[in-house]
């Protein structure tokens, strides 16, 4: 179970890093993310309205 934490901590260090280190690139990634989770949403509601 301990190397679960550690793995848990080592990635919330990388990711914290990445913030601090390029801003930008990491406000693209979380932009992109959010845009693909609009986009999936999207479809599902198409789908669903599709079935009525």
């Amino acid at each position: 179970m301990p190397a679960k934490k550690y793995l848990t901590w080592a990635a919330v260090a990388f990711v914290a890093l990445y913030v601090f280190q390029q801003p930008e690139g990491a406000a693209r990634s979380v932009q992109d993310a959010a845009g693909g989770i609009a986009s999936v949403a999207d479809s599902l509601a198409t789908f669903v309205g599709a079935l009525a």
